[in-house]
């Protein structure tokens, strides 16, 4: 079993790194979102660790778009083909045809699909390395005027400090994180 350490903060410097990650969190989501006026389908929300990007949209897993889109993952998301995908057997003109709607669907990708963003700096931001992150885990999130983190490790006074941190209870952070659930449900 993990033990797990939770702390506070109302640092300026920790809630402007915070606010700037929902900001940039916010921006991203939204305009995965709008991949659906241009592809049919809203962005994957994919996460490798600390970054996040966009994998595939969800749209029909129709046979006919397998020339320029990969068949669905398990959830449904498809990924647009490095090069059209084209049968056997097509005529020459249709296959310009073709390579030319996939030069199109890519310039459409390259110009509306948001670019991977990378929680590692509001980390180090934060106070903390994102390596010590990685190995250990965390989360924060803002209430209220404060920071609170869920960490997989205790500070000490020999690494890294998150500036103005008191350890907490944990129920008082499960607390707080009950009401940013619920003020993000009536959102």
């Amino acid at each position: 079993m993990s033990t797990s350490y939770h702390y506070k903060t109302s640092s300026p410097a920790v809630l402007e790194a915070v606010r700037a990650w929902n900001e940039k969190l916010k921006a991203f989501h939204a305009k995965r979102e709008k991949l659906a006026e241009i592809f049919g389908g809203a962005g994957s929300p994919m996460y490798s660790g600390n970054d996040k990007y966009v994998g595939g949209v969800k749209i029909s897993a129709s046979r006919d778009l397998d020339v320029h889109w990969c068949r669905p993952d398990d959830y449904g998301y498809r990924s647009l083909r490095t090069a059209a995908k084209i049968p056997k057997g097509t005529e020459k003109e249709a296959r310009a045809e073709l390579k030319t709607e996939h030069a199109r669907l890519q310039a459409l990708w390259v110009e509306h699909c948001p670019a991977r963003i990378s929680a590692d700096d509001t980390w180090k931001a934060i106070g903390l390395d994102w390596g010590a992150i990685w190995f250990s885990g965390g989360v924060y999130f803002e209430l209220d005027g404060a920071v609170y983190l869920h960490l997989g490790f205790k500070l000490s006074d020999d690494a890294d400090q998150v500036e103005g941190a008191t350890e907490i209870m944990a129920s008082e952070l499960e607390a707080a994180r009950q009401l940013v659930l619920q003020q993000r449900k009536a959102a």
